[in-house]
Formats: C-alpha cells, structure tokens, sequence
C-alpha cells in the first residue's frame, strides 16, 4: 500500500492562505484513503516558541488525526541544520520516514530525506516577481526553494499561471510540475450564516456597500480601490460605501494613510478577522467584489465572492482571468479609472449584475476540495508510474 506523508506545519487553530489549503487537502485525502488503497500520515513541526517552552504535543486540533509523527523541533532550527549539515541532518531524519513512499512538503520547502520520493508545494513566486511587496523573511524564501529543487521529485502548484511563472524564474521542467486548484471554503449553501440575526459588526447594512476580502497588504492594490472609491462617489456621486474586511499585513500603513486622506473616509470600513460566517454574510450582500490585486498564485476571494452570489471586479493578470473566467468583470490593475467604471458598470445595470452573479455560482461549480485532493493523489501516483 503506498503510505504519503504531508506536512501539516502551516496548520493552526483558524486556518487561512496556506493553512486552509493544507486544512482541506488532508481532510479530504483522509476520506478518501479506503477508496484510493492509500495511507496518509501527517507530519509536524513545533512553532519556535513552543519549542523553547518544552513543548512537544501534537496541537489539539491534530487529535482528529490518528497516523501523526512530531518532528521535535521548530522550523527555524531544522533550516540552520540544513545548511550547516546537510550531510548528517537527512540522516536524523530517516527516524521520522521509515517506510514512507512519499513525502509532500505543504509550504515552499520539503526536507532532502534519503528513502521517501520527495513533493513540494509552491504556490507563487511573489518573493521574486514582485520582491517590493513582500517583507524580508519572505525574501529568503527564493534562495530555500531553489535549494529544496535540487532533491524535490516534484513540484505542485496551484494554477497554470503559478506553473509558468516556475518554469521561467526556477527553470524547473514543465513535466515535474503538476497543477492541483484550489476550492472555496464556502459551499454556496448555508455557510452558518442562517442563524446569524445579524452579525455583530460596526456595519449599518442599511447602505450599500463595495467589498473587498484579504490581508492589507500593497500587493492587494487597495490603494487602487480607494483612488477608485474617491472618483465613483465625486463624479458618480454614488450611495455605497466600502468595506474592507481583512488582518493588516506588511507595509499596511500607506494603505491606511489613503482611507484617512479620502474626503469619504467616513464611509470606508476597515474590519479585522471574522469568523467565516460573517465573512459569508458581507459576501452574499455585496453590491460588487472588488479584487483588483497585482498578483495572485490562485485568488481564492475571488472564488468565495463567486460561490456566495457577489458579481466580482478584478484584475487581468497573473492566474486570476483563469479563476475567474468568464465569470468576472477584468480590469487592468494599474488603472483605477478603469476599476471604477467596471464597478459603476454593475452597480448602474441590474440585468448585468444578475447574469454576473450567475456566471460566477457556475464557475465556483467547478472548483473542489474533493477535487483538489483526487489531483493531488493523481501527482503521487504519476511518481510510482
């Protein structure tokens, strides 16, 4: 029977980015182990101060989970091991991999280990297109990827434009990457929200609103969507405001500078984490889903908003014209005019708003976890064939 072992490093209590992928990926491997004549075994890293602490259970919300194996130390220190004994630390490691066919590294790295065939995913390469958008331990990112690649047998990605991106700036051979998409965490049914009366945030849903869903950060290009929120409400005098729900990232402060400098400041609403839940609810209330980012791996907002019944604007570049398909309004990110009329173009025309939003309930349709994991054991697989 082929055994894998996937790495659930990036895993936590809330899961988002990273996590909800590994979160869904090994939920929906498990439930398929019986069917596929596989076993799945997790493996896990402590985080640094946890170490330091002498703690070395497996977290809580690993229990669920009964094949586990805890690697007794934290990321930060079996990096330093492999550069400075990359000779003797795959020796250390076999402790941990004995009888493992495959090995899947979660999160832009996988260990050189000696038996098992070695996977790793990549879902971007942000850290060397765009290195200004990002902060200085992303940065180092590159230079570890490039060292996984001289042991990893194969690399999985989450888009054909992600993949591309990977055969121009790593010069790895299109056949050793495979292509595994992501899904929505929402299924366009209930979602929890039914026993919402209303959700408990300084929102008056009285008012219309614009929406944009993720982290503050520059790549996100909200500074683009508040230049464009100033232009529909001067010239267009429009009635909605904005929300933008999500946890503030690196370099966030020019973002939050020009939402204060805006004559409209007083309608534009910054939100912090919420649950998925109320995240559902701005979703399905949505007037418009606004996500004109500069660079996306996948995009996966863009898929939620479509799932939920949010007609979407975004960009026309990197893999989000592929999520997004025919589903979405496109604009050039570097354009804001161009952003504001796309938006004043579905909130202006309700017929095209409603076939929007149709198109986008249809294309969501067509993106899994179950088949996001059916693609991933198909990668496992084509290493044995």
């Amino acid at each position: 029977m082929l055994k894998i072992l996937i790495d659930a490093t990036p895993l936590a209590p809330k899961p988002s980015g990273v996590g909800l992928y590994v979160a869904n990926l090994i939920h929906f491997l498990v439930s398929q182990q019986t069917r596929e004549s596989f076993q799945l075994g997790i493996i896990y890293q402590p985080g640094f101060k946890t170490w330091l602490q002498g703690r070395l259970d497996i977290p809580d919300f690993l229990d669920q989970y009964s094949n586990y194996h805890l690697l007794p130390i934290p990321v930060r220190i079996s990096n330093v091991l492999l550069d400075y004994f990359p000779n003797l630390f795959p020796i250390y490691l076999d402790n941990y991999v004995r009888s493992i066919d495959i090995v899947h590294g979660t999160n832009y790295n996988v260990f050189p280990y000696r038996q098992p065939l070695k996977v790793m995913t990549i879902y971007d390469l942000t850290c060397v297109k765009y290195p200004q958008y990002i902060n200085s331990v992303v940065k180092t990112y590159f230079k570890r990827i490039k060292q996984c690649l001289q042991w990893t047998d194969l690399v999985l990605t989450i888009s054909e434009s992600a993949k591309q991106d990977i055969v121009d700036y790593l010069k790895v051979k299109p056949e050793r990457i495979w292509i595994t998409p992501l899904a929505s965490r929402y299924s366009g049914k209930d979602e929890g929200i039914a026993s919402l009366e209303h959700p408990q945030v300084a929102y008056d849903f009285s008012r219309p609103y614009l929406l944009f869903v993720s982290t503050l950060e520059p790549r996100k290009n909200i500074i683009a969507i508040v230049e464009a929120f100033n232009y529909l409400k001067a010239k267009y005098k429009i009635e909605h405001q904005l929300v933008l729900i999500g946890q503030k990232g690196w370099k966030y402060k020019p973002i939050l500078s020009a939402i204060a400098h805006s004559p409209w400041h007083e309608e534009i609403y910054h939100l912090d984490y919420l649950s998925d839940s109320y995240v559902a609810w701005f979703y399905k209330q949505a007037d418009v889903f606004v996500y004109p980012s500069h660079y996306e791996g996948f995009g996966l907002p863009v898929l939620e908003a479509m799932t939920l019944g949010a007609p979407v604007v975004t960009s026309n570049t990197s893999s989000l014209p592929e999520v997004a398909g025919d589903a979405a309004l496109l604009i050039d990110p570097n354009d804001p005019i161009q952003l504001a009329e796309a938006i004043l173009k579905i909130i202006s025309d309700t017929q095209f708003r409603q076939d929007l939003i149709q198109k986008g309930k249809a294309r969501a349709k067509l993106f899994s976890w179950e088949r996001t994991a059916q693609e991933t054991l198909n990668a496992y697989k084509s290493l044995l064939s």
